[in-house]
């Protein structure tokens, strides 16, 4: 026959390995959460601006590129995922003026719509939008 201390002890396991297992969960959703959170951050903006001296600015969709290439280091080889590092470069002379459009933009889309693959534009005004 049980005693009452085995009884007591019984039922305060249960009670903790419930208590661990809802925590467990509660711990995991959070952690999750903030696994996507951080992913968002790390995408950067959704559209991303970048000035371009006397042309009008480029209005990039960021999120766009992302989605399409799967692999940030086919543009940030070159430049740091940074907001507002091509500027930053550029000023400091480590960066030439058009390097990454010449180097980066324009030959990618070139490339694609070589292969017959959907492209973005390949000409100035195209990216260069006044609004």
């Amino acid at each position: 026959m049980m005693n009452l201390i085995d009884f007591m002890m019984r039922g305060f396991m249960k009670k903790c390995i419930i208590g661990a297992a809802v925590s467990g969960g509660f711990i995991f959703f959070i952690l999750v959460a903030m696994n996507v959170l951080a992913d968002e951050q790390l995408k950067g903006s959704e559209i991303i601006t970048i000035p371009a001296g006397s042309m009008a600015p480029v209005n990039l969709p960021h999120h766009l590129h992302q989605n399409v290439l799967g692999d940030c280091n086919l543009c940030h080889d070159i430049f740091p995922q940074v907001a507002g590092s091509i500027i930053d470069l550029k000023n400091h002379k480590k960066l030439k003026k058009q390097q990454v459009m010449n180097t980066k933009c324009i030959q990618c889309h070139k490339a694609n719509k070589e292969a017959g693959k959907h492209s973005g534009p390949t000409e100035c005004m195209k990216c260069h939008v006044r609004s």
